[in-house]
């Protein structure tokens, strides 16, 4: 069974970063989802989907892999580059493009 070890992305709907400051070690799924025929729930059978260890470093992470012998896999985080601008920028006259309303 192999492990996942990541950092949790920011919530789309949201622009803060907040939850995403500890890593995740969690399980990759052993068996697919079913739904139930009569209520129409998604279940599994698989006990460890619902292990989610939190730590507050990828090396402590890894470090617990190691120590109780998990394969894992380490998925480093994409930092999204931003643009610092100012609401001034709008309306200087080396704008590319035209300004309309």
């Amino acid at each position: 069974m192999v492990a996942r070890i990541y950092r949790p992305t920011r919530n789309a709907m949201q622009s803060g970063v907040g939850k995403t400051k500890h890593w995740i070690l969690e399980y990759e799924p052993e068996q697919a989802r079913t739904v139930e025929p009569l209520m129409g729930y998604t279940s599994s059978g698989d006990m460890r989907s619902q292990i989610k260890l939190k730590f507050d470093s990828k090396d402590d992470a890894v470090a617990y892999a190691e120590r109780k012998g998990i394969a894992f896999q380490v998925f480093e985080p994409h930092e999204p580059t931003r643009r610092k601008i100012a609401y001034s920028d709008n309306f200087a006259f080396t704008r590319l493009g035209q300004w309309t309303h």
